[in-house]
């Protein structure tokens, strides 16, 4: 699907892994931020609210994930500093810790956050021994498709925490899809889709995440990517009501480069606009299509302003109980615009 006027490429060469922008004809003082759009599709060039509005129906949507990252002490501190801040009551608030401390923050953080699992197993859980590490693996370079494919293999005789057990220790979410996932231990869109199905059939809650890479973007195939990842989810789940859709751009996460407002928006209408086409109206409507990728304290509230980001999911910046509490507060911007 095309999302230029020339098929399968970006049409203005300025690019400087943020956003491309392109010159008016009228003014070389002036530019403006170029948009992925689809031929004929969903844009973000919407006529102007009063309101700043939320094009999805459910609440603002903070997550947190700590990845593997924290210690008993660090997260202690965390927790405090969190079950200290001072939030804003309409948002429904997340964090997922690593595995091995989820039973330590679920038993000393205050009960209107919720607990999510950063990954869950294919279907119910058995004879798969499992292993911890103490840090994430010293990988140099990306993995090549064979070693991609080895760790794929060896997922089958890993124990990736069953949706039972999740349920058992007290988690009500659990993060599917997410590019380090996707990309690293090498999950395919099938894979992933399934996982979601089965979560969801234990009544766990999914944060499904999407997104693309540099390469991808720089060559047009944003809404490409982002869509056949949101097939990957819509062929096996047979209802969305407990599903959040998370873009992140896999070009933003933790780079410090952040999509701009406009970016993101019209991805997110773009993502809305696919599941009313694919799915249904009403869930098009309903699902919360919240934004991932070097989210902080100092950039979401102009990404909170755009209708069609209904929340975020945040990284480094989650494991700052401050900084995390200024982006959940950042759901003020849905209000009335000045």
């Amino acid at each position: 699907m095309a999302m230029t006027s020339a098929p399968g490429k970006l049409t203005c060469p300025q690019f400087s892994g943020l956003r491309r922008t392109c010159p008016s004809a009228s003014t070389a003082s002036t530019a403006r931020p170029f948009l992925l759009r689809r031929a004929g599709g969903y844009s973000a060039g919407r006529s102007s609210r009063t309101v700043v509005a939320m094009a999805g129906s459910g609440k603002f949507f903070v997550g947190g994930n700590w990845k593997c990252n924290g210690t008993k002490d660090s997260i202690s501190k965390l927790v405090a500093d969190l079950n200290s801040a001072a939030l804003e009551n309409d948002v429904d608030i997340v964090v997922a810790p690593p595995f091995i401390y989820i039973d330590q923050v679920k038993s000393s953080l205050v009960d209107r956050i919720d607990i999510s699992a950063q990954n869950s197993w294919i279907g119910k859980g058995g004879a798969f021994t499992g292993e911890i590490r103490n840090r994430a693996p010293a990988y140099q370079t990306p993995l090549d498709g064979l070693r991609q494919r080895q760790i794929k293999d060896q997922l089958k005789t890993w124990l990736v925490h069953g949706a039972e057990q999740l349920i058992d220790i007290g988690c009500k979410w659990v993060i599917l899809g997410h590019s380090e996932r996707r990309h690293i231990i090498g999950e395919d869109d099938q894979f992933i889709g399934k996982k979601a199905a089965y979560a969801l059939s234990q009544n766990l809650k999914v944060i499904a995440c999407i997104g693309e890479k540099l390469d991808e973007r720089e060559a047009g195939k944003t809404f490409d990517v982002c869509f056949q990842q949101l097939k990957g989810f819509a062929d096996y789940v047979t209802s969305w009501e407990n599903i959040v859709i998370a873009y992140e751009p896999v070009w933003a996460i933790g780079t410090g480069k952040v999509a701009s407002p406009e970016q993101a928006q019209e991805v997110h209408a773009a993502i809305r606009d696919w599941l009313k086409k694919s799915v249904s109206t009403e869930v098009a409507s309903e699902t919360r299509i919240i934004y991932g990728g070097s989210v902080s304290g100092s950039n979401s509230a102009d990404l909170a302003k755009k209708e069609d980001i209904d929340g975020f999911l945040v990284g480094g910046a989650s494991l700052k109980g401050p900084e995390f509490a200024t982006i959940v507060n950042s759901v003020t911007e849905k209000k009335v615009a000045a």
